[in-house]
Order: C-alpha cells, then structure tokens, then sequence
C-alpha cells in the first residue's frame, strides 16, 4: 500500500475509537459472519434489507441463544455494535445452534474478542458453545487471528461500500438462505 493510499481498517478504528465521531462504517458481528457464508448476503443486509426473523431457523437460533448458560453469562451492548455474553469467568462467549457454519461462528467471535482489544483496550479471550451438539471451543486473539479478522474486516469495508451486489455465487447454504429470493428470481 503507498502513502496515499488510506487503509479502511486504519480508518474504521480511528472513528470507533473516538467518543464524539459517527464512524462512517458500523460493522456487526453479524456482518463478519455474512461476509464469510456470502458477501452478497452481507451487501442486502447492509442496506437495510432484512430477514424475516420469524422464520423457523431465526426462532431456533434465538431460542437456543436465548435458554443457553443462562445462569452463567451476562448480554451486553457495545457502542451499538456489538452484542456480546461474557460469562462468570470474564470470557466473552457466543453460542450457536449447530458447528455447521463453525468457520463463520468463530470469526464473528474472534471480531468480539478484537473489538474488546483493538478499541476498547480489554482483553479477553473466547468461548464457542454449541448446546445441542455438547460441543465446545475456546477461542483466543492470537497474532495469526488478529491478522486474519483484520483481513476479513477490509473485506466487509470493501463488499458494503460497493455500488452493486456480488456476483450470484451458488452454494450448499443458498436453500436455506432468507435472501434467495433477491438473488434467484
């Protein structure tokens, strides 16, 4: 990258780290997490084109988030950003309905864990629960994974601020996908 050319990350950190600036870009966990199953996914949901969250698999996931280690974790908002559970122990956990889409879990937990860090300046590390499958995974802000959020944080900046959707992309997630209907009609 030259001199002139500015970093969006760089940017993106600059403005959520200020308490009196309205970042340009909100990003989500969920976002993250779009990005990874489908940027084009991501690009509907970033202008305000929303699911139905009265469909079954929306109900389930936040059934499941919603009766899971109650008595062990505490839900808190951040900056309007972030929604995160910490539990009794200080780890920052997220709980899923299935380990089916893990990469993208993980991710979205490991930009909690680098949001705490990078803007807020706590560290904490991660907890992946998977209830109905009695799995879980901890999860922790190495160097390799500050390296690789960050990657995938420029891609979320650079897949919202383009003009157009992505390019259709067929994959084994497009059947269950609340969006299909924008991208195969």
């Amino acid at each position: 990258m030259n001199e002139n050319s500015s970093d969006p990350l760089k940017e993106y950190i600059t403005a959520e780290r200020d308490p009196h600036a309205e970042p340009t870009q909100r990003i989500t966990g969920l976002m993250v997490q779009y990005y990874e199953v489908c940027k084009r996914e991501l690009w509907f949901m970033s202008r305000g084109i929303d699911i139905d969250r009265g469909a079954a698999n929306i109900r389930r996931g936040t059934h499941v988030d919603e009766t899971s280690y109650r008595d062990k974790r505490r839900s808190f908002q951040v900056n309007g950003r972030i929604a995160i559970d910490v539990l009794d122990s200080g780890d920052i956990m997220e709980v899923k309905v299935s380990s089916k889409l893990e990469e993208p879990a993980r991710l979205q937990l490991l930009y909690y864990l680098w949001y705490l860090d990078e803007i807020l300046d706590i560290e904490r590390e991660g907890v992946l629960a998977y209830p109905r499958e009695r799995k879980r995974e901890r999860v922790t802000l190495t160097a390799e994974n500050r390296e690789r959020i960050e990657s995938v944080l420029r891609g979320v900046i650079g897949t919202v601020d383009r003009k157009i959707p992505p390019a259709l992309e067929k994959k084994p997630v497009c059947e269950a996908c609340l969006y299909q209907d924008l991208c195969w009609m």
